[in-house]
């Protein structure tokens, strides 16, 4: 067991689509009852074994999620995300627009007691240097209940954003197909490009015409 009071586990969702916002999700625990709620999402939900929340369904996603919710209304975890939009990662970068995204999701979370956390972040992922105990885990959403929820909360939120983004644009009579491809660089969605041009939620500089 940690030596810290809580977990926070973080990822991101969206780093590679040409449209739309990185999602940047955390979720943070209690050691006092980290085991007992890694049981239940894994008995209820996953059979057994974590799962990178792409590999999960949209229905099991959403599951998890309310799920998430009734445990956060009775103070057994709490979650947060943060996105960086298009422009931002035009005009910054992706990486630093995700690390910016990765500051707010944890001061929001740890409200300012950095010392009695431990953060568990996917992949190459990295939390601002007050947070002292921190760790990057390579495949993390699928080794940790706190990275695996925070990847969960981040889909689902960046998913929902690119939804409701498909019915703005379709009331403007562009069906770039954002419900169907989240933003990625299909052929489907190159074709909209092609018809509609670019739109305030493309990144530039991540598309090569």
């Amino acid at each position: 067991m940690s030596k810290q009071e809580y977990v926070i586990g973080i990822d991101e969702a969206g780093r590679g689509p040409i449209a739309g916002p990185v999602a940047v999700g955390g979720c943070i625990i209690p050691n006092l009852v980290l085991e007992v709620l890694s049981k239940e999402l894994l008995d209820k939900f996953m059979r057994g074994k974590l799962k990178d929340s792409k590999k999960l369904s949209e229905k099991k996603r959403e599951e998890i999620l309310k799920w998430m919710q009734e445990l956060q209304k009775v103070g057994k975890l709490d979650f947060a995300v943060s996105m960086g939009s298009a422009k931002t990662i035009d005009k910054y970068g992706i990486v630093p627009t995700i690390s910016r995204a990765t500051s707010r999701v944890l001061t929001k979370l740890a409200l300012g007691r950095e010392g009695d956390v431990q953060v568990k972040l996917d992949g190459g992922l990295k939390a601002p240097e007050a947070f002292k105990h921190q760790k990057a885990i390579v495949r993390g959403d699928e080794l940790e209940v706190a990275i695996s929820l925070a990847s969960i909360v981040a889909k689902v939120t960046r998913d929902k954003y690119m939804r409701d983004l498909a019915e703005e644009f379709k009331k403007e009579g562009k069906d770039y197909g954002f419900e169907r491809h989240k933003g990625y660089g299909t052929k489907a969605h190159y074709n909209a490009l092609g018809e509609y041009g670019f739109c305030k939620e493309h990144r530039k500089s991540f598309i090569h015409l």
